[in-house]
């Protein structure tokens, strides 16, 4: 994205401490339609929102802002948490086998990178109390299980 005060406004992150998943809350949209949304808020300055990475229905990842500077999706949380933005197909929320799939393994390298682990890994509704990702929230057996699944996947790095 470009340098913006809506979307990306260039600040530095401290310490990453924690991974935040969300849900796009748009289903069916794609990965760059979400990353134009972000890039248009620029021109609009409707809000300010932004992810550093999305996720989309085929399990492609694209960044939107450095893992080193502040996306605009966690609010107190912004500043030491990197924020995954993914789409998924309908109102459920569930995220598709693809998605899911890109989800793991972008998750485990950046706990990776990070030295965290899969205790690391929290839901925009932990920190604010939204129904985001409305699928692991309303399932918290499922988020139980993405946990694990990233652990495994760390495991095997």
């Amino acid at each position: 994205l470009t340098v913006n005060p809506y979307s990306r406004s260039g600040e530095p992150t401290s310490k990453i401490t924690g991974i935040v998943v969300h849900y796009t809350a748009n289903p069916g949209a794609s990965a760059i339609d979400n990353r134009n949304y972000f890039e248009g808020l620029k021109d609009t300055h409707t809000t300010q929102a932004s992810s550093n990475f999305i996720i989309g229905l085929e399990g492609e990842i694209i960044q939107c802002v450095p893992t080193w500077e502040v996306a605009y999706a966690s609010n107190e949380r912004n500043i030491d948490t990197i924020s995954i933005e993914c789409c998924h197909p309908d109102e459920t929320g569930k995220f598709n086998d693809d998605t899911y799939r890109s989800m793991v393994q972008l998750c485990a390298w950046l706990c990776m990178k990070f030295e965290l682990n899969e205790e690391s890994l929290i839901r925009h509704y932990d920190v604010t109390g939204k129904l985001c990702p409305k699928y692991f929230v309303e399932n918290e057996e499922a988020w139980k299980k993405f946990k694990k699944d990233v652990g495994t996947t760390l495991a095997d790095f």
